[in-house]
């Protein structure tokens, strides 16, 4: 393969890995980063030796972390990022000073010298703004009270990386002779012009560029506008020795109220995500096992010091800034982690001679074993820790009072609430229980008079007046639980009337089974609904529209009565399904060859049924 270009076969390899080892990891429950790390380790220098110029890959890929920060500054309005101004200089920066004051003094007292100390603790106390806002994403997070929180600290962190950077050169105190050096005043005006320019591009030049590219009707085009307007606002910051990352969430703030925000981060998002995934397997290969395997000792040491004393900060932030316990322990590993931003810190720092080669290659493999090790940490956490939370949350004082009322509803999900709002529309009681306690505070909050409960209980549904009730709305949302309640009242209240909602055809059948008849497929009418507003979108007459659909249902409702007796045998089940599509089908097609005679003479349009069972 050697007649191939070198960006061709680099190419070829990290698709090829990523393609092989992410789907694996996701399929070992490791989730997609740990897949993208285990391929760069795989390709890289200590692995198969496939690719060796890992720095400038690494460079190259950093550009994912600044189309993942433009796309985030797209979603917050300048009046929302306003609002985060508190958290993000107050508590990102208790956050970074705490976790570096911490840092520093463990270095100090372990003998090792004041500058080394000094950048080894600032570096460290970053955090992976990559890692963490995917992961955050993938988990809808971002709009939680951890994920704001979360957010605020890696912006401000993002905003720290100037500084850390600007105080190499005089720790190092190594200057080169040959450039000379620029006036501080000139460069603090070269940084406000920047961020001026920025700005006033952003409100009022922008928006106009953007109209011309779309009137053009060319897409590819648009998408280029989009990629240019990312790489050169990238550029002005480095430019000025800026964050890149900054100056794209700046520019991604100002668009984000514009009328072009959807199509920005549709054109993005792909090229989003390969470069994450590239700066991922990066940081793979980053990691030097040579450094690893002289120094085990030392950089176990390193990795479990930095993250046991940012989990002791950031746990202590958490609980400070009122964060819920069960959201806690994900915010906490996400930030404890190393950041990418560290590499750079550490690289300048070996550059300007603050501390030697191996020095900078030690802290970077640290760096990076923490982030390769921080999804494992995730996966532990999501198995053994948060379901504990889970079951250990606040609970309320359950149902002790006898009910009177002639309706039970179990449930007051999205489901239960329709039934029982429209219940007391007509003036008709319900006992209404559910065993989330969050939604039964949410509910009273709203007015609604909800018991904390499970109904799967005899004595919790003897006190809610099963005994007297006439009727039993089953409306959880959970199959076997809903089972459950059903077999209860089957055996000790079999009076009850069961109405029973149905997740799904398994469900259905399995509510058939234990003799419940009055059963609603939970999205079967809106569906209806829906294929009805599309027939009459085509062109179709509304009156049509809603005769085709009612025959639909009939016909839908008669052919699951005739598959229940086979759902078992999925032979059977195949031809009953099969034979009752085919013969709706040539029905519909014989009704609409007789369309045309039946529309002269008639009172009404033809095939309308007064009495179909669907109102509109």
């Amino acid at each position: 393969m050697d007649h191939l270009p070198a960006w061709l076969l680099n190419s070829l390899i990290y698709l090829g890995a990523a393609v092989f080892a992410v789907p694996l990891s996701k399929y070992l429950g490791l989730g997609s980063i740990i897949g993208y790390l285990a391929a760069g380790i795989a390709i890289g220098p200590w692995g198969l030796g496939l690719v060796t110029n890992v720095e400038d890959i690494l460079h190259f890929a950093e550009f994912g972390v600044v189309l993942m920060l433009f796309l985030v500054g797209l979603e917050l309005e300048p009046r929302r990022l306003w609002s985060l101004r508190r958290p993000i200089f107050g508590w990102g920066a208790a956050q970074v000073l705490g976790c570096a004051a911490i840092l520093f003094a463990a270095g100090a007292a372990a003998g090792v010298p004041w500058r080394v100390a000094l950048v080894a603790a600032l570096g460290l106390a970053l955090s992976s703004t990559a890692i963490a806002l995917q992961v955050m994403g993938e988990r809808n997070l971002l709009p939680t009270s951890s994920g704001q929180a979360g957010f605020s600290i890696l912006l401000f962190q993002d905003v720290a990386a100037i500084p850390i950077l600007a105080l190499l050169p005089l720790l190092g105190g190594v200057a080169d002779p040959a450039q000379p050096a620029a006036s501080p005043g000139v460069e603090a005006l070269k940084i406000v012009g920047v961020i001026a320019a920025i700005v006033l591009g952003g409100r009022l030049l922008l928006r106009p560029l953007l109209r011309w590219i779309a009137k053009s009707r060319t897409p590819e085009i648009f998408t280029a506008a989009s990629l240019l307007l990312v790489v050169a606002i990238a550029a002005l910051m480095q430019f000025v020795g800026l964050s890149m990352a900054l100056g794209a969430f700046l520019a991604g703030v100002l668009l984000a109220e514009s009328e072009y925000k959807r199509e920005l981060e549709t054109d993005i998002e792909p090229f989003k995500g390969l470069l994450l995934g590239l700066f991922f397997i990066a940081v793979g290969m980053s990691i030097d096992f040579g450094v690893l395997a002289r120094s085990p000792g030392l950089m176990a040491a390193i990795v479990l010091g930095f993250l046991a004393a940012k989990v002791a900060v950031i746990a202590l932030l958490a609980r400070g800034m009122g964060i819920p316990c069960a959201e806690r322990p994900v915010l906490v590993l996400l930030l404890a982690q190393g950041g990418e931003f560290a590499f750079v810190v550490f690289q300048a720092a070996s550059g300007a001679r603050v501390f030697s080669g191996d020095t900078a290659s030690l802290l970077i493999g640290a760096v990076a074993v923490s982030m390769l090790l921080t999804p494992l940490l995730l996966l532990a956490v999501d198995r053994l820790v948060l379901p504990r939370l889970a079951g250990a949350k606040r609970s309320l004082a359950e149902l002790d009072e006898q009910q009177e009322t002639p309706v039970i509803i179990a449930g007051f999900g999205r489901y239960g609430q329709i039934v029982g709002r429209m219940l007391a529309a007509q003036g008709i009681g319900a006992t209404v229980l559910d065993h989330d306690a969050d939604m039964v505070e949410a509910a009273r909050s709203f007015g609604y008079e909800v018991f904390y409960g499970d109904a799967t209980r005899l004595d919790l549904l003897r006190t809610a007046g099963a005994a007297e009730a006439r009727v039993l709305v089953v409306a959880v949302d959970d199959t076997e639980q809903s089972l459950r309640i059903v077999a209860l009242a089957r055996e000790h209240f079999p009076h009850l009337e069961l109405v029973a909602r149905a997740r799904d055809v398994t469900h259905w059948n399995q509510l058939r089974d234990r003799s419940v008849m009055r059963v609603e497929r939970e999205v079967f009418e809106s569906s209806l609904r829906s294929g009805r507003s599309v027939l009459e979108v085509l062109g179709m007459a509304p009156h049509e529209a809603r005769r085709h659909a009612m025959r639909f249902r009939r016909h839908n409702l008669e052919l699951f009565e005739q598959m229940h007796p086979h759902y078992r045998d999925r032979k059977k089940l195949i031809a009953v399904v099969r034979a009752g599509r085919q013969q709706l089908e040539e029905q519909m097609a014989r009704e609409r060859a007789d369309a045309t005679q039946h529309r002269q003479g008639s009172r009404h349009p033809p095939g309308w049924d007064a009495s179909a069972g669907m109102d509109d």
